[in-house]
């Protein structure tokens, strides 16, 4: 029975009706130490600040574990100051892990604030985990409460930056640290890798849509493969046949050049003949080819002139041999006596 309203307070998310549960525990075994550290625990969670302190100093009696960050805590809200002083700098304090001195520090923090000194309560929290750059499992509050300080000391600017890795390191959503940032007019700024988690499965049903759509545009592709494969068929067939053209063409052109060619070559001729400076036949010879023409037997035979007698003559006469050239001296073609 008591086991059960243990688990009921720990499992139950509002504080009072857990801290109901965790009475009836209380009732069922008050000397046992971890009944009395559940009712200590819910009772600070419902706010019930005196009833979490006289739970948790009889369950650190009991049990020997130390709470000192939730009871100096409990003695800041009931106002008591300096007594949440005593239990932050108690010697017991510097035997706690490093994760409860961080949560006493934001205790003071806390309490140097109620006390007006905003910059003491920033200067509490600037301990090197603050900018070693690692994240630990209590940076998130660590920040947030350093951001709290900053903003209280009037620092808005760094207060949303501090605000904006508070919110970074707390995943989870324990602190309001990004409803702060937006608050501030700032951006929170998130981890990749939830981008990453959050990337949704590819459905199967989607990859067939695709694969069946995939069909129709490769049937386009063959269609337009075979257009093209036609065009050039039909280029290589027009080649054949333009090369058939031109060999046609080629004798045509030969003796097209063959005939200007014969053509300039009568009109040179013929230009040779009609340029000025051409030398007329003599007169001798066309009295010669006169008097070769036959004479008619019934013509009346007429006498010559003596010009044309002569001219007559002096065609007809044959033309003297060339005389041979006159043998050279003896002095240059001696005889056999020589």
């Amino acid at each position: 029975m008591v086991a059960r309203r243990l688990v009921a307070a720990e499992l139950e998310e509002d504080p009072e009706r857990a801290y109901a549960q965790a009475q009836v525990a209380r009732e069922l075994a008050a000397r046992v130490g971890v009944v009395r550290e559940v009712t200590g625990l819910a009772a600070y969670r419902a706010g019930k600040w005196a009833e979490a302190l006289a739970e948790l100093r009889a369950a650190r009696r009991l049990t020997g574990r130390e709470f000192l960050p939730i009871m100096a805590d409990a003695e800041r809200a009931l106002g008591r100051l300096d007594r949440a002083l005593d239990l932050v700098h108690s010697p017991e304090a510097a035997k706690l892990p490093r994760a409860a001195q961080i949560e006493l520090l934001i205790v003071e923090s806390g309490i140097r604030r109620d006390q007006g000194r905003n910059d003491a309560a920033v200067v509490v929290l600037q301990v090197p985990e603050l900018t070693d750059g690692k994240v630990r499992a209590w940076s998130g509050p660590l920040y947030y409460a350093y951001a709290d300080a900053l903003l209280a000391a009037g620092r808005d600017d760094e207060a949303r930056d501090w605000f904006e890795r508070a919110a970074a390191a707390d995943p989870d959503g324990e602190t309001d640290a990004a409803d702060r940032v937006h608050e501030l007019g700032g951006m929170v700024l998130e981890d990749l890798e939830d981008f990453e988690d959050d990337d949704e499965p590819v459905d199967e049903e989607d990859l067939e849509d695709d694969e069946s759509e995939d069909p129709d545009d490769d049937e386009d592709d063959d269609d337009s493969g075979g257009e093209d494969t036609e065009d050039s068929g039909d280029e290589n067939t027009a080649a054949p046949q333009t090369l058939e053209a031109s060999e046609a063409e080629a004798p045509a052109d030969a003796e097209a050049l063959k005939a200007s060619a014969a053509t300039k070559t009568s009109e040179n001729e013929a230009s040779a003949a009609e340029a000025p400076g051409a030398p007329e036949a003599p007169e001798a010879t066309k009295a010669a080819v006169l008097s070769e023409t036959p004479e008619d037997p019934e013509a009346p035979q007429t006498s010559a002139s003596p010009e044309t007698a002569q001219t007559t003559e002096r065609a007809e006469a044959p033309e003297a041999p060339e005389s041979p050239e006159a043998p050279e001296s003896s002095e240059a073609n001696p005889g056999p006596d020589a």
